[in-house]
């Protein structure tokens, strides 16, 4: 008779060991939980046979909350309270949400990460997407009976450090174990990758609720390795509801409208986007409060029309994002859509006009992304069977750097580097005698900090005093599989070393990464320049300061006419110091280092003498 062998919940061991882990695409208007159940990935439905969970929360007086398609149901009558499109929200501080004042909640203004007041108090984006999140976890709990080792969930691919880390901070307010942060096209492209066995190069489309973001991945034999990524973090569905909207307001001739008036209009504009994917034309009827009608019929070839230079905004991140791979459309095997705001007709024609083929859809937009992060949930969490021999090479979106001097971001890690990734730089001291320095981490592309984001600042201090250029400090950065960073900087000398986990408080404006991005474009030949000449300016301090400091001690070693000289070249180089014309000023810095060569042998040689001095010649051999 065979041994029946008994464990503890989520605790069962080999032979039967199956550890539940899920994938969670935390979504800007819906989000879903996916597993891996006999080797098949399928979305875990609620207990009404629902796939898709409403990415809304409305809080009640009591203190308790409606999460998903109830909070939805009221969010007409009581949009103050009902919070939706949370994931807009998430690392952002106030002054970044340039729409703020379009929406119907009670915002609470203070540093850090917007803040909502509701009848329950004043309740954070992490609070939210937490109540989202553990919904979910309770859905997948209850569906596979048992608890759950860990979770995958994806995020944008343009989330930024600050939003990466809001989205762990949610996870763990839910109770999750987050396996890993995975972005969302690449899980769309494990999807299609290990589904259909799918090899070549692919561009992923993701268009969701709230955010833009195209990856270009190569997958072959088991590897998906993402070769470049753009987007948009302030671009998605909501936007084409809102030009629905508007047009509904013009056409309707209506007067200023309460919140709650505001927010059943809003939800008749996505009903009407919505039917408009499928058929010819569609009417909006809407009783309002205030007493006002709407009855209008509206023609997709129409809304096609509204919402055309939306759908042109996605084309110059995908081409950005082909530039950087070095590649071009005719390199592209295939095109997958991903998320719900595909399924517009003339979002489809123009993807398919841009990349000059047939856009993939034979998976589910709206789960495409769960099904993906669920495959590798179920690695992650150990579950490989055999031939699961597969390989995610995932990578950031923005370079990341250090200030040096002169005002100049010097790129440690640069941008579309695969991740896990660490990368080491050495740098030294500016000044004689210097004890401490100061770490400026920054991320974006352009030349200068004062263009770049700043993201965390540190010391190091216990610096033996040495000559300038003498010290050795390793600076360390390191970008784990989530997309974090943390930095570390070691005086290889004295083994004196301080370090950081970069942990900001809220993310980039909406359009900072965006605008990040072109500007390095647009600006990179006078980027350049700049730099030159910032480079230029710093090496002119530092001989400056070394020449006056050869002439405070050894000013006797020269004749009138000869410090006469070296001080015209010191003027000289002191005047084009404030100029614009790096090329001069590197001329006048050459000079000078060629005008003092002769006193710099005289200080040398006197330095012999005074260390032979009084010697005999047997002591010094």
């Amino acid at each position: 008779m065979a041994l029946l062998q008994i464990s503890e919940p989520g605790m069962s061991t080999a032979p039967h060991q199956h550890r539940l882990a899920v994938g969670i695409d935390l979504g800007t208007t819906n989000s879903l939980v996916a597993t891996v159940r006999n080797s098949i990935p399928e979305v875990l439905n609620d207990e009404e046979g629902r796939p898709l969970l409403p990415s809304v929360v409305r809080y009640l007086p009591n203190g308790h909350a409606h999460i998903g398609f109830k909070a939805q149901a009221e969010q007409s009558n009581d949009p103050r309270n009902t919070i939706a499109s949370v994931k807009r929200f998430m690392g952002r501080g106030l002054k970044d949400i340039a729409y703020a004042e379009n929406l119907p909640y009670d915002f609470h203004d203070e540093p850090g990460m917007v803040q909502i007041k509701t009848v329950a108090g004043i309740k954070s984006p992490v609070e939210v997407s937490a109540q989202i999140l553990a919904t979910l976890r309770q859905q997948a709990e209850d569906a596979l009976g048992d608890d759950l080792v860990g979770a995958v969930i994806t995020v944008p691919a343009y989330f930024d450090d600050a939003q990466r880390q809001a989205t762990k901070d949610a996870a763990k307010l839910a109770g999750l174990n987050v396996l890993r942060l995975l972005n969302e096209p690449t899980a769309a492209a494990i999807a299609y990758g290990l589904d259909n066995s799918s090899e070549g190069i692919y561009a992923v489309y993701d268009l969701g609720g709230g955010t833009f973001d195209i990856s270009i991945l190569k997958m072959s034999k088991g590897v998906f390795e993402v070769l470049a990524t753009g987007g948009d973090s302030a671009l998605g569905g909501d936007d084409f509801d809102h030009r629905l909207f508007c047009w509904i307001l013009q056409e309707s001739k209506l007067p200023p409208l309460s919140d709650e008036d505001t927010s059943a209009l809003m939800v008749k504009a996505r009903e009407a986007k919505e039917i408009l994917s499928s058929k010819p034309s569609t009417f909006i009827d809407a009783k309002l409060n205030s007493g006002e009608s709407v009855h209008l019929q509206i023609s997709a070839a129409a809304f096609a029309e509204m919402t055309q230079n939306l759908v042109v905004k996605t084309t110059t991140p995908c081409r950005k994002a082909l530039r950087d791979a070095g590649l071009t459309v005719d390199d592209i095997d295939g095109v997958v859509l991903v998320g719900g705001a595909t399924r517009m007709p003339h979002v489809r024609k123009a993807v398919g006009e841009f990349f000059q083929t047939t856009p993939l859809a034979n998976i589910d937009p709206d789960k495409v992304v769960a099904l993906g992060a669920a495959i590798q949930a179920n690695l992650l969490a150990g579950n490989r069977a055999p031939g699961d021999d597969w390989l995610l090479l995932d990578v950031i979106p923005l370079s990341l750097g250090i200030e040096t001097m002169g005002g100049l971001a010097e790129k440690v890690i640069p941008r579309n580097s695969t991740i896990p990734c660490a990368r080491a730089q050495e740098f030294t001291t500016f000044k004689d005698g210097q004890t401490a320095m100061a770490i400026h981490v920054v991320q974006g592309e352009r030349e200068l900090v004062s263009e770049c984001r700043s993201l965390a600042r540190f010391e190091l201090r216990g610096i033996p005093p040495m000559a300038a250029g003498a010290a050795r400090i390793r600076i360390t950065y390191q970008v784990d599989a989530d997309g974090l960073l943390s930095v570390s900087a070691r005086e290889l000398r004295s083994g004196v070393e301080a370090a950081i986990t970069v942990k900001p408080s809220y993310g980039l404006a909406d359009d900072e990464i965006t605008r990040m991005l072109q500007d390095s474009f647009t600006s990179a030949d006078a980027d350049m320049q700049e730099r030159a000449l910032r480079e230029e300016v710093v090496e002119a301090e530092r001989i400056l300061l070394a020449t006056q400091s050869a002439l405070n001690g050894d000013a006797q070693l020269l004749s009138d006419a000869e410090q006469s000289q070296i001080m015209e070249l010191m003027d000289q180089v002191s005047k084009l110091k404030d100029g614009k014309d790096h090329q001069l000023l590197h001329a006048a810095i050459t000079a000078l280092a060629d005008g003092t060569e002769e006193f710099a042998a005289r200080r040398m040689d006197q330095s012999v003498r005074s260390a032979l001095a009084g010697k005999k010649l047997d002591e010094i051999t």
